[in-house]
């Protein structure tokens, strides 16, 4: 996958200084968009590995491989080459090669990459992560959504690509009061694009991401083009006669990915109730923190479950290390659980409603939750819906062109 990886020169956003939401409380008057470049440190790096060498890992049980969690064979390898191999300054020599910014909205500073496409008529299109991804997950996909008659696509079909990372996340500020739930992050995010000048754009996103643009889109509907998703969520329609006319075969899915996750969802318990006592442990042991992501990385994508390095087949340890890194790097790791415990605490200021916005939903066999489409339409304006042939929850690193082509055709319909 790594020929996706664009290495071309980005042109830079305008900095523009547009006022922010006033449906967000604003508490900062800096509006300024200033660029940012990732340097870590020497002595960080160097603090890293020497807690990487004095890592105490635990024994496991003869025979057994992942269903106790992380599997130790693995994790030694992983740690081992985190410490011995892994090149954490090529890797951020590689993300600097796209534009990134900082502003302050609600009185936090926000990072995001900003590349704009030389096709002036392009598309701005918001991409949004989730937990445990960031930023990084996207990488991937820049060059081909942003210049796609470099790789081997039209160039009608290029966008101006804005990818934030969350507040709490990675390179931007971490909240310091309570109730940062989703739809706090969506006026953010709403505020971050009126501030760049897009009046209209479309929206892309999985997992947390994709629950934020939900709620975006519900907001602000006269802003939203298009919603794009690969983690359509969608409760039971309340007509038995709807719920009935479910395929078969879409129940089934649904059910068998339900079945999984029951023994998926502790990580859920513990940050959505106590975030802070589980933070101390992964923001203080490098080696604690690879353990619980990459179990994530592990647990939802589309390998063999059983193989203890099923995940080779799909992600090089380089793709995995970095987005573990800017975790570790930033110690963002306790402030991006918090989502769970501000969802769980703090609802949403009303019901997100019917998604009058056109929405297609992009659904990966491996996801985590398979909603059939029945229901998504009954709470979506669902235009489009794509069953993939493979793939799990991390779909712009384990299945790029799947997404990329996805994401093309969905959008040229509304061009």
């Amino acid at each position: 996958m790594r020929h996706l990886i664009p290495k071309l020169p980005v042109a830079l956003c305008l900095l523009l200084s547009i006022t922010t939401s006033p449906v967000m409380a604003q508490t900062q008057t800096d509006t300024a968009i200033v660029p940012f470049e990732i340097h870590i440190p020497d002595a960080d790096i160097a603090d890293l590995k020497a807690r990487l060498a004095n890592a105490r890992l635990p024994a496991q049980i003869p025979g057994t491989g992942w269903e106790y969690g992380t599997n130790a064979t693995y994790l030694k390898e992983l740690v081992d080459y985190w410490l011995n191999d892994f090149d954490w300054r090529a890797q951020e020599a590689e993300l600097n090669e796209f534009a990134q910014f900082k502003t302050n909205i609600d009185g936090l500073p926000i990072h995001f990459i900003h590349v704009r496409a030389e096709n002036p008529d392009a598309m701005p299109l918001l991409i949004t992560h989730g937990w445990p991804g960031s930023f990084v997950e996207f990488r991937k996909i820049i060059g081909p959504l942003t210049h796609p008659e470099l790789y081997g696509g039209n160039a009608e079909d290029a966008f101006h690509v804005v990818i934030p990372s969350l507040p709490g996340f990675g390179f931007s500020g971490e909240p310091q009061e309570r109730g940062y739930n989703p739809e706090r992050m969506a006026h953010v995010l709403a505020a971050l694009m009126q501030r760049l000048g897009y009046d209209h754009y479309g929206a892309q996103g999985g997992d947390w991401g994709a629950i934020i643009n939900r709620v975006h889109a519900a907001r602000y509907p006269e802003r939203m083009i298009g919603l794009h998703s690969n983690f359509v969520l969608a409760s039971p329609p309340e007509d038995p006669a709807i719920r009935a006319a479910v395929p078969v075969e879409e129940t089934q899915a649904r059910d068998a990915r339900a079945a999984f996750m029951l023994n998926e969802v502790g990580y859920q318990q513990i940050q959505g109730t106590k975030p802070q006592s589980l933070g101390v442990a992964l923001n203080d042991s490098p080696a604690g923190l690879a353990a619980w992501i990459v179990e994530k990385f592990h647990g939802w994508s589309d390998i063999d479950q059983q193989s203890v390095n099923g995940l080779d087949a799909k992600f090089t340890k380089d793709e995995i290390l970095t987005d573990i890194s800017v975790y570790w790097f930033t110690a963002s790791i306790t402030a991006s659980t918090r989502i769970y415990y501000e969802s769980r605490n703090f609802p949403a200021s009303e019901p997100t409603g019917y998604v009058t916005v056109p929405t297609a939903g992009a659904i990966f066999p491996a996801e985590i939750y398979i909603t059939p489409r029945l229901w998504a339409e009954a709470s979506y304006n669902i235009v489009r819906w794509t069953p993939m042939p493979r793939g799990g929850h991390f779909a712009a690193m384990e299945e790029p062109e799947l997404l990329l082509e996805d994401v093309r055709a969905f959008f040229r319909s509304l061009r």
